[in-house]
């Protein structure tokens, strides 16, 4: 009877102790599941020591080295435009956006397998030095470009002031390399620009004037600003501001660009934040300057962020007969997330994506883009004959039947500008029996509108 009693009362202990075992078991595993920091640190701990342990090449194992390499792989999963950024490369971020830096004064891309010249800035070493648009850069100090990637080129072309770089390069169609012994210079990059890719802004047929924004630097809102007095000085009726291929930069610049053309206190754009929190609102501080200009923006495909945030909050504010602005070309790119930039202690930093933007109307611009108000298509050989024929330097080594293409080429997009605001100018005339005071001829009646 009592062994009996003591084999049931061990049965029911041990079916207790598999009862709490396996509740115990459930309870680790959904532990293990949830979005816990410490067990996933511990992970993230572990591998790291197994990868010093065991890897094979020990040149590549330093803690700084893994950490880093995960912090690029943490930023890299979230979206394209999020990203860790150890010192060198946010150095470069903010040379850009300063836009100084030291260099050989050229701007290149990567076109299939080639690093090419889009163009040399004026007055640089690169531009004296004769390099022309088209040229392909071969080398680096003797280092092939075949396989470098285009963070890399453009590290090795620029340096400290001062110092040298020798390029080697091939100028199509030719097979022949010619080096190019180049001393560094502080390069200061205009990113509001003419018709001929400079900075002296002349008046066009009927008074219709033109600028290019490259970028939104640090300095765009005040580099406008003295271009639109050059232009109204010499009577300016009309303003084409060209924007296509501008690829974005700073919110800052964006909101004083659209302020020249804005009431007071009118809304520029909007960011909120996740699930609609951490909602701001930008305005016009400045006042307008020149609200009742007639002015045409150019977009297209490569218009993006803050090209799109001007583009669309005076699209919405001529909506409501508040400025004289009409959108013409292509769907913009549909960039309209906002990348705040932390500083780590270490002198790199995380560029995370913290809130999307959204025009006066609130529309939505991130995957969507703007849609011109006057669609005007281009196809890319049209484009790419435009970009082209900018570059006149680089034109004289295509065969002649292509050069002459290119020199005949039409940019249909800014003809249609011109066009438009012919009619517009005309019109207000006409409507009103007098001229309108932000195209009037006279630059003293001009000169009254608040500065």
């Amino acid at each position: 009877m009592k062994r009996r009693l003591l084999y049931g009362t061990l049965v029911v202990l041990l079916g207790l102790n598999g009862l709490v075992g396996a509740q115990l078991y459930l309870n680790a595993s959904q532990a293990s599941d949830s979005d816990d920091a410490y067990s996933s640190l511990k992970l993230f701990t572990t591998v790291m020591e197994r990868i010093r342990s065991e890897y094979v090449d020990n040149t590549k194992i330093s803690y700084r080295d893994l950490v880093q390499a995960a912090l690029k792989g943490m930023l890299g999963t979230l979206d394209p435009h999020s990203e860790f950024m150890d010192q060198s490369k946010y150095q470069d971020l903010k040379n850009d956006t300063s836009g100084e830096f030291g260099g050989v004064g050229i701007a290149v891309s990567k076109r299939g397998d080639y690093l090419t010249v889009d163009s040399p800035i004026e007055d640089t070493p690169g531009f004296k030095a004769g390099i022309l648009a088209e040229d392909r850069i071969v080398k680096i100090d003797g280092k092939s470009t075949d396989r470098m990637s285009f963070p890399e080129a453009v590290k090795l072309l620029r340096g400290e002031p001062g110092t040298d770089v020798t390029l080697t390069i091939v100028r199509p169609p030719g097979e022949d390399t010619q080096d190019y012994r180049l001393t560094r210079a502080v390069i200061k990059v205009d990113t509001v620009k003419d018709l001929n890719g400079k900075r002296e802004f002349p008046i066009g047929d009927q008074g219709i004037g033109y600028v290019r924004l490259t970028q939104f630097g640090e300095r765009t809102a005040e580099e406008l600003g003295e271009a639109l007095k050059k232009l109204k000085d010499r009577g300016m009726k009309g303003l084409v501001m060209d924007l296509r291929g501008n690829p974005g930069g700073l919110l800052d610049q964006a909101v004083e660009v659209c302020e020249k053309f804005l009431p007071r206190g009118e809304l520029v754009v909007t960011t909120e934040g996740r699930e609609g929190k951490q909602k701001s609102e930008y305005r016009a501080r400045g006042g307008e300057k020149y609200g009742n200009l007639p002015v045409v923006i150019l977009v297209n495909g490569g218009s993006a962020s803050a090209s799109e945030i001007v583009s669309g909050c005076l699209q919405d504010t001529a909506a409501k007969g508040l400025c004289r602005v009409v959108i013409l070309g292509e769907q913009t790119f549909g960039k309209g997330s906002v990348q705040s930039i932390l500083q780590l202690q270490d002198g790199s930093a995380l560029r995370l994506t913290t809130a999307k933007y959204f025009t006066p109307s609130h529309k939505v611009i991130h995957e969507k883009g703007i849609t011109p108000d006057v669609v005007v298509p281009m196809s890319d050989q049209e484009e790419l004959d435009v970009y082209r024929k900018r570059s006149p330097g680089a034109l004289k080594e295509l065969p002649v039947a292509e050069r002459e293409r290119i020199l005949n080429a039409h940019d249909v997009q800014l003809d249609r500008a011109v066009d438009l605001l012919k009619g517009l100018t005309t019109y207000s005339t006409f409507k009103t029996g007098v001229p309108d005071p932000a195209v009037d001829k006279k630059p003293a009646k001009v000169a009254q509108r608040p500065e």
